[in-house]
């Protein structure tokens, strides 16, 4: 399965010929909106920065390799006053199962952890203000108990909304031994990768 950032919380999920992208953006401080084809685009929820579809080229395939699925969560710790709802989508393919967090603003409750299932990797919002912070974040992902994490929705530089937490806030509460730093940005995930947070950079 191939994993390919856009930035923001934007990825493409590739299994063989068939592609989804999850929360295409537009208007997010440094990256350029996304131009992907693809044959199903999915979004976590209605806002600009991750339901942007005209980023995204439909091709007309007729089967997919995924079993998709999804949980309502909250877009806030509010069950949803602040900020409304939120979707977690699971895709399955290859023997592999990644999970793109959206939004998430809130602990999973143990019923959802349960939902979800054992997972290979997971998209992570680690930025706060909007979405779950670092600290959050951590807890998140052990909850989940996912091999591979994947964090997004956060500032680096000159990229990402300014009242975002940076991306080394969250890498500083992991040992260094455990981070992955990619050249580029995709990340091929496989049954055997290692477990690992794993950085990538999207190249425009």
């Amino acid at each position: 399965m191939q994993l390919t950032w856009y930035g923001h919380s934007c990825f493409s999920v590739t299994s063989g010929d068939y592609t989804v992208v999850l929360d295409p953006f537009t208007g997010v401080d440094g990256y350029p909106d996304p131009q992907i084809s693809a044959q199903l685009c999915l979004c976590s929820h209605e806002h600009f920065d991750h339901n942007f579809r005209q980023a995204v080229t439909i091709q007309e395939k007729e089967s997919s390799p995924f079993v998709i699925s999804r949980i309502e969560t909250y877009h806030d710790d509010k069950k949803g006053k602040q900020r409304g709802g939120n979707r977690i989508y699971i895709l399955q393919a290859e023997g592999i199962t990644i999970a793109h967090l959206g939004d998430l603003g809130h602990r999973l409750s143990p019923e959802q952890i349960k939902e979800i299932g054992p997972l290979d990797g997971v998209l992570l919002p680690v930025g706060g203000t909007y979405t779950i912070d670092p600290i959050t974040a951590k807890q998140v992902a052990e909850d989940l108990q996912a091999r591979v994490i994947i964090p997004m929705h956060y500032r680096t530089g000159s990229f990402g909304f300014s009242n975002l937490a940076d991306l080394e806030t969250f890498l500083k509460l992991y040992p260094k031994e455990k981070i992955v730093r990619l050249a580029g940005r995709t990340l091929h995930l496989e049954p055997d990768t290692p477990e690992q947070v794993a950085v990538l950079a999207p190249i425009f």
